[in-house]
């Protein structure tokens, strides 16, 4: 289990950081393929653009901590908080590898491991059954940086990670 202090820089940092890395959820285990940073308030495409709200109250609080919400009206997705408490960040799982598939979709991958919004502030960094461990080394040669997908806002920020086969 990875330590608070690996989280506590920027999202965009935290995202490369993660990929390869295994992600624990209850009786599930999968490594992190995909992922987009979300820099808070200078992002206009960050939840917490505007500021704290009900919502997005995991993004403010300490960094290591689960930030899920739905979209769409039915699909769940994953975020990891970053950055000191105080200021919002936050890195969104796009993409796992579990033994079986892979799971390229932040909405079939919180299906696939159930995970709820009861998960929603879980702390990674304190919990046995819901972290982030070390899992594979990958090479810098490995990984793209695109821009983020499915936004309308901050397009001009390359802080898609992904893991090229």
């Amino acid at each position: 289990m990875y330590q608070r202090d690996f989280y506590v820089k920027d999202s965009h940092v935290v995202a490369r950081k993660l990929l390869g890395c295994q992600l624990v959820y209850k009786h599930h285990t999968a490594i992190i393929t995909e992922t987009e940073a979300y820099a808070g308030a200078n992002d206009p495409a960050s939840h917490a653009f505007k500021g704290f709200t009900k919502r997005n109250a995991p993004m403010f609080g300490q960094p290591c901590h689960a930030y899920i919400y739905l979209i769409y009206g039915m699909h769940l997705c994953l975020n990891i908080t970053t950055s000191p408490k105080g200021i919002p960040g936050s890195v969104f799982i796009r993409g796992l590898k579990t033994k079986q598939k892979n799971l390229d979709g932040p909405g079939k991958l919180t299906k696939a491991l159930g995970i709820t919004m009861s998960d929603n502030g879980k702390d990674l960094c304190q919990c046995n059954e819901f972290m982030i461990e070390q899992g594979i080394i990958i090479s810098e040669d490995r990984i793209t940086q695109s821009p983020r997908i499915g936004i309308t806002k901050g397009l001009d920020k390359f802080w898609r990670f992904s893991i090229n086969k």
